[in-house]
């Protein structure tokens, strides 16, 4: 549910909304939501500051609840 949600706020941002991809990863701590966009388009999922980030950060953690959930924006240039 909350992929889903962070994945249909983050397409309604990006110029590229099909190469939007959110993926969950369970962990030990809670889970990690990977947001993956075009690459052009990354400026503009972190906005000024980290601003859009935040609320994005801040938007996915009230629907989370108790369940901690964190948001990490990956850098798909960056090769591992």
């Amino acid at each position: 549910m909350l992929a889903e949600a962070l994945e249909h706020l983050v397409r309604g941002v990006v110029d590229n909304p099909d190469e939007v991809s959110v993926r969950d990863k369970q962990l030990r701590r809670g889970s990690i939501l990977e947001v993956r966009v075009h690459p052009d388009d990354l400026g503009k999922v972190i906005g000024r500051n980290g601003r859009t980030a935040t609320a994005f950060r801040t938007v996915i953690s009230a629907l989370a609840g108790r369940g901690d959930a964190r948001v990490d924006f990956v850098d798909v240039d960056r090769r591992r």
